[in-house]
């Protein structure tokens, strides 16, 4: 059983201080509901992009990623690169949409776009995704670890004490609150996870040869063939960049830091910062996983690995620098669902019943929203125990859930004939679609892999949509609607701007290419 050293225990209150004394520093006795939701749309671009990495690299993806690669290799890594190439697509091409547009929630758009219905549908969809998998995962996923060094702890009572000290400074503190203790996770968890790769790497003598050499060379290849378990090329190809695209320009949780930006350009720096640090868990997480094939091939479960690799890796002090960057990692997920949640319950379904509530009761709405969104959450996390693995839980659901939002999505942005009506029921068909899928997946009727099911059903609901629209009698969208989403915004990225996106995407695909 691993054990903790005084100088690990310091080095895990210290780092707890130091996040509660900056949660006192940035918080606001009572923001109103332009600085709880959007950080009063003052962010800047290392705030943006070290956020958005923090908030991504939860506990679910230190857990997950390591695991998925000890299992079956690194092609896990390819949810990374891909993030990469959305990012920078999002921020070229999205984000100027967004801030001219001045919107708070990502359902917004839909609504200028097609109806109120499909704004709501959106709201609907991405807090039950946001309590159910993000935070929920987090939190389950954080308990497994400290479980492991604190083994009497249980499940239960670990979830809810961590959603707690997450969902008090995210209700008092807002976006603010939760984008600034982000930026310090985010430095905890590089430096933590270097550490950890750097220790295992030393196993091996700090020799790629000897990686290669001990480590099945099928464990070290991105691309997969099609019949692969894990992540088949053609799934790389058609599903991720959907299940990248909805993580990370639809789902709320992600994009309330580029929608509190103060500029387009400090959101596109920001967007383009998240993409190049999205480029290191391909060498700092998912590689030490499939060196732990070698290291520790007799686990029982794949989402042990991280904190085996630590307890038996890691010496005094370290691994207490671990442990908080895991902490780090749960509190950036977790606070960071929690007020995306909150801003969704808000501002898409609470104020539109009550148009005169002033800001600061909105506000007040709002921080109490967060405490029974944690809550929830806390109560869900320990229900994930019963799923097979956690990055499977995770990415499964996504795959099956996302694919019909987003093809609503492009079809508002890249088409200006599709009417509310066809938009709406394509999307509730395109759910059908996805139920049925799911059912005859789990039991072994279906067996495409899901990545692939993401691309399929993409493509059912966008077909549904334009047959939809030729029907006869079927709505169409006004000249104000077809415009709303795909008019051209008054912000714009300067052609410099424009060419780093497009290095960045080089430098990407060049990383991909050496471990093809």
């Amino acid at each position: 059983m691993p054990t903790l050293t005084t100088l690990d225990y310091a080095v895990i209150a210290g780092y707890v201080c130091v996040v509660i004394a900056l949660c006192a520093l940035v918080t606001r006795k009572s923001p109103d509901t332009e600085e709880l939701f959007l950080a009063g749309r003052s962010l800047g671009p290392a705030a943006i992009g070290l956020s958005l990495f923090a908030s991504n690299i939860s506990s679910t993806t230190l857990i997950g990623l390591p695991g998925a690669a000890w299992e079956s290799g690194i092609s896990v890594a390819n949810y990374e690169w891909m993030a990469a190439l959305v990012l920078l697509f999002t921020a070229a091409f999205v984000v100027p949409v967004f801030i001219g547009k001045r919107i708070t929630t990502i359902p917004e758009v839909l609504e200028k776009r097609f109806s109120p219905a499909l704004r709501k549908y959106l709201s609907a969809v991405s807090l039950f995704l946001s309590i159910v998998l993000d935070t929920a995962g987090s939190l389950y996923a954080g308990a497994l670890v400290l479980m492991l060094f604190f083994p009497h702890f249980s499940l239960a009572p670990t979830c809810a004490a961590m959603a707690l000290f997450a969902g008090l400074y995210t209700a008092a503190g807002g976006l603010r609150a939760v984008v600034y203790t982000d930026v310090l996770q985010s430095i905890v968890l590089l430096a933590g996870s270097l550490i950890l790769a750097l220790l295992v790497f030393a196993e091996f003598d700090f020799s790629w040869a000897t990686v290669s050499a001990a480590v099945d060379p099928e464990h070290l290849s991105l691309i997969r063939p099609l019949d692969d378990p894990a992540l088949p090329w053609l799934g790389t190809l058609i599903g991720l960049p959907l299940l990248g695209f909805y993580y990370w320009t639809m789902n709320q949780y992600v994009a309330q830091r580029l929608l509190g930006a103060r500029n387009v350009e400090a959101a596109a720096r920001g967007a383009m910062l998240a993409a190049a640090l999205k480029l290191l868990p391909l060498f700092l997480m998912v590689m030490p996983g499939a060196m732990a094939t070698v290291l520790l091939p007799d686990l029982e479960r794949a989402d042990t690995v991280f904190p085996r690799l630590i307890a038996e890796y890691a010496p005094a002090g370290i691994a207490g620098l671990m442990l908080a960057g895991l902490m780090a990692a749960i509190m950036s997920s977790v606070d960071s669902t929690l007020n995306s949640a909150s801003t969704l319950l808000m501002v898409d379904f609470v104020q539109p019943r009550h148009p005169t509530i002033s800001s600061l009761q909105l506000a007040r709405l709002g921080r109490i929203s967060t405490i029974v969104l944690m809550i929830l959450a806390a109560l869900w996390a320990p229900a994930i125990d019963r799923f097979p693995g956690l990055f499977a839980y995770l990415q499964q659901t996504f795959a099956y859930v996302t694919p019909p939002l987003v093809a609503v999505f492009a079809v508002g942005f890249c088409s200006k004939r599709i009417g509310a009506g066809a938009a709406l029921y394509g999307l509730l068909l395109g759910h059908l679609c996805s139920a049925l899928a799911f059912v005859a997946a789990q039991f072994h009727w279906l067996t495409l892999h899901f990545t692939i099911m993401a691309g399929l059903l993409f493509a059912a609901t966008i077909t549904l949509i334009f047959l939809l629209q030729a029907l006869p009698g079927m709505d169409r969208a006004s000249e104000m609607q077809a415009a709303a989403i795909g008019s051209e915004s008054s912000d714009k990225l300067p052609n410099t701007m424009l060419l780093r996106v497009a290095l960045l995407a080089i430098l990407t695909l060049v990383v991909v290419g050496i471990f093809w």
